[in-house]
């Protein structure tokens, strides 16, 4: 028995009943799915098959303290896939050994939705190069020890898709891989339930198709025709899609758009129970084929919503998810000056299981949305709506002396809501503002992310300070016009990069300060997922407190990491007794910390500390 009969063998009754649960004992379809299965662990190359039984033998291997992830668009960081290769000492030289590469996949020209709109799953996108440059830039990646992450576009094909190009030309069999109408009744019907993800630039969720003669589910832009996941042909062959993707060499699939997968009438058509089952599928198939690969989940949502898509200890989903709720409550302290929100949202986090990995972030290649949580809020005497609008004015500058520069993307006045672009420099007030403050805020904003349990991720040119991108208003492109989210999706800027070991200016300052808190990250076991993680009382409303403490037999080391949110200096005391059988030391200078049992502590305004003792 090979290693794919073993594998197949231990997930196979499992895998079987959900299959059949989902599309009603088709034994055909099914049997389809299992050879289909074995034909992509047969073409996995004997290099990947190798990265598979290593990281079999550690299991958790994402889940420790040495992980930091950089994501990037293509073109913008060396135009090609060639030029990223070329680039991969720059790569390894900021820490990062996890490389997320933005959507890649073939797409239409002016109707991409920034790579979301895939044409061909099996194709990269001309101007970046080829499949095989893919694979051998994964190849370069792996001897360098930098795993590799790639958007897999799951619910939806673009219009130009063979599927979708087939299904136009009346093709009932390709019509039935999406959710085709004769007529407007069913899809009004939908309607009624279905929430608008982008209701300024692409309202509704249907639209006609003139060459067919119907109406087609588009629950993102309209030539995203939504898949219609009921059908099992369609699940085999996007699950096919996902396999050859991994071998290609990718180590982390990210599932985009993951909630969205199932459509049922009367309901808002979002994380749906079968949604949970499809996961659960691909998360056996991927451990059958190709063990060394992670899903990770993009549920940009609630915690409530988010934390189900890790699945049970005993039979998981998602390896990671995206912590956006931290993310977007970190922006709102930012503009506050108020910590009791993140502290809330963090004691949540802090209460789950320690398997859960979390992928952190301070920005990414969308938007920042204010999906917080306004019942707490509310207790303050906080309005959603008013509260909104004062977050978006904060943001672009509009607030009297706020010194940051951003832009809102999709407003919605109506709803009294919008959403805001920007990168983290910018939003920090590096383009406006006092140089040094804004230098301060950003570091200090790093070191949080980078103290949070989980798997960082830097937004490239964040590590360089670089600012917001104006040009894309002057784009020939109307629809790159259009979409504020090209503000912080600027070329990289490799003039500034050169400015990194110079420390007179913000680049070297931002680099070598984020640079430093990576190795120290990458020293400490107190950084990995299994620490114990609390928060510390600090009795002042700006200044968050968090502690963390890993203990092995021969070592115990215990971290207590402050930030303050408030450009004004602070002197608090810490409810966290500082004596006892630990001697701390300040991490940054090494020096030792000296301060009485309650714990006196003086920060500087936008001012961290990390303090660590072993014993």
């Amino acid at each position: 028995m090979n290693d794919f009969e073993k594998r197949l063998a231990k997930h196979y009754d499992e895998l079987k009943w959900l299959y059949y649960e989902l599309y009603g004992s088709d034994k055909q379809a099914f049997d389809y799915f299992c050879e289909m299965m074995r034909k992509c662990w047969l073409a996995r190359n004997d290099d990947l098959r190798e990265f598979d039984d290593a990281r079999l033998s550690v299991p958790d291997w994402y889940a420790g303290n040495d992980i930091l992830g950089m994501m990037m668009y293509t073109e913008c960081f060396a135009k090609d896939l060639k030029g990223v290769k070329s680039h991969l000492d720059y790569v390894r030289e900021c820490g990062v050994n996890y490389l997320h590469l933005m959507p890649l996949l073939d797409t239409p020209k002016g109707r991409s939705d920034g790579g979301y709109a895939v044409s061909d799953f099996r194709k990269v996108r001309p101007d970046l190069g080829t499949m095989e440059d893919l694979a051998d830039l994964s190849a370069k990646c792996h001897s360098m020890g930098i795993s590799v992450c790639l958007d897999f576009v799951m619910n939806h094909t673009s219009e130009d898709h063979e599927w979708a190009m087939r299904a136009k030309r009346g093709e009932k069999e390709f019509q039935d891989r999406y959710f085709f109408f004769d007529n407007w009744e069913v899809p009004n019907q939908f309607e009624r339930n279905l929430p608008e993800v982008f209701p300024t630039t692409a309202p509704g969720n249907f639209t006609f198709n003139q060459e067919s003669g119907k109406v087609v589910m588009t629950t993102f832009y309209p030539y995203q025709w939504d898949l219609n996941y009921r059908n099992p042909v369609v699940f085999n062959d996007m699950t096919e899609n996902m396999l050859f993707l991994c071998n290609q060499g990718i180590d982390i699939i990210r599932l985009d758009a993951v909630p969205y997968i199932w459509k049922t009438l009367g309901t808002n058509c979002r994380n749906l129970p079968q949604v949970h089952t499809l996961v659960r599928i691909m998360r056996m198939a991927a451990e059958i084929v190709c063990p060394g690969t992670l899903l990770l989940g993009e549920v940009v949502m609630e915690p409530s919503k988010v934390v189900p898509y890790f699945g049970t200890v005993e039979k998981p989903e998602c390896n990671m998810l995206y912590n956006v709720t931290t993310m977007a409550s970190t922006w709102h302290t930012v503009a506050t000056h108020d910590t009791r929100l993140i502290k809330h949202q963090l004691e949540s986090v802090f209460a789950l299981p320690k398997q859960y990995v979390f992928l952190n972030y301070l920005r990414c290649h969308d938007d920042i949305g204010w999906g917080l949580d306004y019942p707490f809020l509310r207790g303050f005497g906080i309005d959603e709506v008013s509260h909104k609008k004062y977050l978006n004015d904060y943001f672009k500058g509009d607030f009297p002396n706020s010194p940051s520069r951003g832009e809102t993307y999709n407003d919605a006045p109506e709803l009294g809501d919008a959403r805001m672009c920007g990168t983290t420099a910018s939003l920090c007030g590096l383009e406006f503002w006092d140089k040094d403050k804004a230098v301060k805020l950003d570091i200090m904003l790093h070191a949080f992310l980078l103290t949070q349990s989980g798997i960082p991720v830097i937004y490239s040119g964040d590590e360089i300070g670089q600012l917001n991108d104006y040009t894309y208003h002057d784009s020939p492109d109307p629809d790159k016009a259009a979409d504020s989210r090209y503000v912080h999706r600027g070329a990289f800027h490799w003039e500034n990069a050169a400015k990194r070991n110079d420390p007179s200016t913000p680049e070297g300052k931002i680099f070598a300060a984020v640079k430093a808190m990576v190795q120290l990250r990458d020293k400490f076991e107190v950084f990995a997922n299994a620490a114990d993680t609390w928060l510390i009382d600090t009795h002042d409303d700006a200044v968050l407190g968090i502690g963390r403490y890993y203990g092995e037999k021969t070592q115990k080391e215990k971290m207590l990491a402050f930030f303050n949110f408030s450009p004004e200096g602070k002197a608090i005391t810490a409810s966290e007794n500082l004596n006892g059988a630990f001697e701390y030391y300040d991490m940054m200078t090494g020096k030792k910390f000296s301060a009485n049992s309650i714990g006196q502590i003086q920060l500087e305004g936008y001012g961290f500390l990390w303090l660590i003792a072993k014993a």
